[in-house]
């Protein structure tokens, strides 16, 4: 592919999700845009069986922009990786149409895996900054990945999945729009949590005052008072 014609793909690619672009000359500012050609051209020797100069060509586009992306991974159309400091797409790594990865992502293996050992991102997916997805399995189309999330398992199609380890912490029948991704505005499971147990907290401590209330007024209550002075008035005698 034409460097022009490239950069005219690219910049419609860029333009649909990030707002800072503003000509399409800037997309040759984005360190992705050299990574992925140089990617392109890895990717035709590695599959042609010349392996050490495949990964010399990646290794060096690592060293120069900070993403580093196998020659024997597949990538789609479409895809984004926004800054991309510290970018990793391993070896067996297959990632679908119209993606979007932030800084840090990492698509790694387990390291006790053979043959296909790290994951696979159906089309529409977004992966925030820091996420780590680690293993061979899939994430289903239109699904999010939180900022930090560290995933080890299947992701379902049109979920929503953050933390340590990632969970699912939403999930419809509905796709998720590419425009509507936003990474800032994820659930926090772990907050969810705290405020449900915040709520029964609170609910238990007004049951127990109630209660105290309760005992307090019962005539039971009342009577084992003047009982207890009895005794102790009789003791005193």
């Amino acid at each position: 592919m034409g460097l022009l014609k490239d950069m005219r793909e690219q910049f419609q690619v860029v333009k649909e999700r990030d707002p800072a672009i503003k000509s399409p000359r800037e997309v040759l500012l984005y360190p992705y845009f050299w990574v992925l050609r140089k990617y392109r051209k890895a990717h035709k020797l590695y599959l042609k069986g010349h392996f050490y100069r495949a990964r010399k060509i990646s290794q060096k586009a690592a060293r120069k922009w900070g993403i580093e992306i196998h020659p024997g991974a597949e990538i789609g159309r479409g895809l984004f990786i926004d800054h991309g400091a510290g970018v990793v797409i391993g070896e067996t790594a297959v990632i679908g149409d119209n993606v979007t990865l932030y800084q840090g992502v990492t698509l790694g293996g387990t390291g006790k895996e053979s043959g296909k050992r790290h994951p696979t991102l159906c089309d529409n997916v977004m992966v925030s900054a820091g996420a780590k997805l680690l293993g061979s399995f899939t994430v289903g189309e239109n699904s999010k990945i939180g900022a930090g999330s560290v995933v080890l398992e299947e992701v379902p199609p049109n979920c929503t999945v953050v933390g340590v380890p990632g969970r699912v912490v939403r999930r419809d029948n509905m796709k998720i729009p590419r425009e509507t991704m936003d990474q800032g505005h994820l659930p926090d499971p772990v907050k969810e949590d705290i405020n449900v147990l915040q709520k029964e907290n609170s609910e238990l401590v007004n049951r127990v005052l109630e209660l105290e209330a309760e005992l307090r007024n019962c005539p039971g209550r009342k009577k084992l008072r003047e009982l207890e002075r009895k005794i102790k008035k009789d003791e005193a005698v």
